[in-house]
């Protein structure tokens, strides 16, 4: 399922897989995601499971389903965004999001 795949992902970006881990530093392992469309995802959290987007302007708070994301954007989106939701909130996350790769 999604969650158990985000995360162990998440624990090898974060390099905690690695006996040199220290929290300040970025990890230099890649993961590569194949077939991320073959992943079991419940059809009630597909429904119920919502992300938030923020404008930052009055008003400009937007949420998006599950389902309505994988319609744009794939499964794969949705693991990016569970991945990213499970790294520590601080300035790697980012740099960390872009040793994964995901497709389809």
């Amino acid at each position: 399922s999604i969650g158990r795949v985000a995360s162990q992902v998440a624990s090898i970006l974060a390099g905690k897989n690695s006996a040199s881990y220290t929290k300040n530093t970025l990890a230099t392992e890649k993961v590569v995601i194949i077939n991320a469309s073959k992943l079991k995802v419940d059809a009630k959290k597909m429904l119920t499971v919502f992300h938030e987007k923020y404008s930052g302007y009055p008003g400009g708070l937007k949420l998006e389903s599950n389902e309505k994301i994988a319609a744009k954007k794939g499964y794969g989106e949705i693991l990016k965004l569970a991945i990213h939701g499970m790294l520590p909130r601080n300035k790697l996350r980012d740099r960390a999001m872009k040793n994964l790769k995901v497709s389809e």
